[in-house]
């Protein structure tokens, strides 16, 4: 799962009230290559919770994004490769991701997450 789906992902379980960003439990790690498409990253880049994705590439052990960032660094190619690696490059093969209000695991195996709710859940 690459980063940027997780970027994506929330908890759905009924009355959840903050179900993003789900935390990572990483057991593998990957990283596969991908062409660089700099239109994407640029587009992507006002869709992406920035945050979440510092904090879920830390967790896979990246720590080259900066803390914040703002649509000028986009003009920045050494930012948009680092942009690009996290985003799509970056992939949670074994693990979880973790409901931050429930602790609720969602299985991810072969690099795709399990997000079906249980019965008591919906």
């Amino acid at each position: 799962m690459r980063l940027l789906t997780h970027n994506m992902l929330s908890s759905n379980i009924k009355g959840v009230t903050n179900g993003f960003p789900l935390l990572i439990e990483a057991a593998k790690v990957v990283e596969k290559e991908v062409d660089f498409n700099e239109d994407f990253l640029k587009n992507m880049f006002v869709k992406v919770e920035w945050k979440a994705l510092v904090e879920a590439s830390r967790t896979l052990g990246y720590t080259e994004l900066p803390e914040s960032a703002e649509a000028s660094m986009l003009d920045s190619d050494e930012f948009l490769r680092k942009f690009h690696h996290a985003l799509l490059e970056l992939h949670l093969e074994d693990g979880a991701l973790v409901c931050p209000e429930t602790g609720r695991k969602f299985p991810v195996s072969k690099g795709i997450p399990n997000m079906l709710l249980h019965e008591d859940e919906v």
